[in-house]
């Protein structure tokens, strides 16, 4: 993800293309997902993880109210520069940052997502649970992530995926992690090999990423 000529074409081919064939899903279907699920319309504070060039972000942006505003933090250098230069805007910024140690302090952001990354992101158990750390009370978590079925076709799906240095999760892993964080109205849903999961950070929680929380609900494929 650090070559220039991807960061180029990402948004426009490279994306489109190798999700619909993962997901069955289009960019616009992935959008109304983001906004949906983030409640958008009410949300103040928005950070979005592994933005990469920043088409997401933007359009993030232009869903938030008046007031609101979306940071977009990725890691490679030319990811954000094109970003800055195409996507930026008056309710959208990006810094550089490694999503394992997020920059911000607990509590910052009404809505925190992350579409398509966790799989790419060394230690990504680390990074889930620092998006909780940064979610302030009330607020909601969105992901995207590989899915791999609990059978033989997904143990070969994920021997074939390591091979090019892709993760491949089972269904229960970000669940139970958001569970055991505390959060709530858990919510899973697969599309082919990706797995597309919300939760909320209860409202009077103050329960950090390591506390107990109560049993996911709502979840299903």
């Amino acid at each position: 993800m650090n070559a220039p000529a991807l960061a180029a074409v990402y948004e426009k081919v490279w994306r489109p293309t190798v999700f619909y064939l993962a997901t069955g899903r289009t960019t616009d279907a992935d959008r109304r997902f983001a906004v949906d699920s983030l409640q958008l319309h009410r949300t103040h504070r928005v950070l979005d993880i592994a933005c990469g060039p920043g088409n997401f972000t933007h359009y993030l942006s232009a869903q938030v109210p008046a007031d609101g505003y979306v940071t977009g933090i990725d890691f490679s250098p030319p990811m954000l520069a094109r970003a800055r230069a195409d996507n930026a805007g008056p309710r959208a910024g990006y810094v550089r940052g490694d999503a394992r140690y997020l920059p911000f302090a607990d509590g910052t952001f009404d809505a925190v997502c992350c579409f398509g990354a966790l799989y790419l992101i060394p230690d990504p158990l680390v990074a889930a649970r620092e998006m909780v750390r940064v979610l302030a009370p009330g607020g909601r978590v969105a992901i995207t992530t590989s899915h791999r079925p609990d059978n033989p076709i997904g143990q070969i799906t994920r021997r074939a995926a390591a091979v090019s240095g892709l993760r491949m999760f089972d269904g229960q892993t970000f669940p139970d992690l958001f569970a055991a964080a505390g959060l709530v109205d858990i919510e899973q849903r697969v599309h082919r090999f990706f797995q597309y999961l919300t939760a909320m950070r209860p409202p009077t929680a103050a329960a950090g990423p390591d506390a107990d929380g109560p049993a996911a609900s709502g979840r299903g494929v």
